[in-house]
């Protein structure tokens, strides 16, 4: 039997009018302890009663982390060493210098210590709708290879980039396995960022060319297990929209506005996929006032809301240069009925 906050949110991916906007809100660490001092509680997600919670396998990388646990270098499993930062996920660099895998080695997916959490977790958040990011595909080939000297092999060495995919995927695949087989959950998340500003990082084509054919074996998977599916892509992803339904995306998320026209996008694709995501957070969110928020928000749960199928978030991680009272009144309004 679905919980409450699980109904409301496989009401809302069926394009039902539940009568409220679902919301969610992932914070950088600085807006975190920000939130963490107003509330006096670290126990943000329970304290602002999201009904999405997000979770994942162990690695050795995570996504902050704190410098003074992992100091100012950390090599992830994949080989990449990363700059770390108290304020975000930090800065890749790439392991892989050639266009060539015959002497590198992918990690292990089964690795015990990956999992060892995962079972506490899915049990503490029993009551809510629970989504687990196995890993990401695109995104991990920039942060192995570089994102100039990949966007270079697109165009010189098709079949590397392409085996190099087919390792990643491989990875994330196998991973959703055992997640599956071992866990109580209800959807997939994979982290794939494949736009920029004004448009795609790569062509349409060569992406329909490279990355979907990956996207398709996860989406079947996802469904033959009977899981919901959401991708993260920032930036503006408006071309390729339709080719994620069609490989089987249910969340697309976190539809930038300063990106694109999230009204259009609505209009068009509304009842083919869910959106999460459309709070302006360049500009809006840092540098307006709390009032513009709340009507921003009202207007969103007005117009994207409207039969299902949206999920109220800002369209990025929470900064830490938002003012605090604009961070509050983003949460209240949310909330609000």
């Amino acid at each position: 039997m679905l919980s409450q906050d699980q109904k409301w949110i496989k009401d809302t991916l069926s394009h039902k009018d539940t009568g409220r906007v679902p919301y969610h809100f992932d914070f950088t660490p600085p807006a975190k302890k920000r939130l963490e001092k107003y509330y006096d509680s670290t126990d943000l997600n329970n304290l602002l009663g999201l009904p999405i919670r997000w979770g994942g396998p162990n690695t050795i990388k995570p996504l902050y982390a704190d410098t003074g646990t992992y100091g100012r270098r950390l090599k992830d499993e994949f080989g990449v060493t990363w700059a770390v930062s108290d304020n975000d996920r930090g800065s890749p660099i790439p392991c892989l210098h050639q266009p060539d895998l015959s002497g590198y080695r992918f990690p292990d997916p089964g690795r015990s210590y990956r999992f060892r959490d995962l079972e506490e977790w899915c049990g503490a958040n029993s009551g809510h709708y629970r989504l687990i990011w196995p890993g990401d595909l695109w995104e991990r080939a920039t942060f192995i290879r570089g994102m100039e000297d990949l966007l270079m092999d697109v165009m010189t060495d098709r079949k590397f980039v392409k085996e190099l995919l087919r390792g990643i995927a491989d990875y994330y695949i196998e991973t959703m396995k055992i997640i599956n087989d071992r866990f109580e959950f209800e959807a997939f998340g994979l982290s794939d960022d494949y736009g920029t500003q004004k448009d795609l990082i790569i062509s349409p084509d060569d992406w329909r060319d490279i990355v979907k054919p990956f996207l398709m074996e996860i989406g079947e998977l996802a469904e033959k297990m009977g899981k919901d599916l959401m991708i993260h892509s920032c930036g503006n992803i408006y071309s390729i929209i339709g080719d994620l339904i069609e490989a089987g995306i249910d969340i697309i998320h976190p539809i930038q506005p300063e990106t694109m026209d999230i009204y259009k996008i609505k209009k068009e694709f509304g009842s083919q996929a869910t959106f999460q995501g459309g709070l302006n957070t360049q500009e809006l969110l840092p540098f307006g006032s709390p009032l513009e928020i709340i009507k921003e928000i009202r207007k969103l749960k007005k117009e994207m809301g409207k039969n299902g199928g949206y999920i109220l978030e800002p369209g990025i991680t929470v900064q830490g240069d938002i003012p605090l009272d604009n961070l509050i009144a983003m949460i209240d309004e949310a909330k609000s009925q």
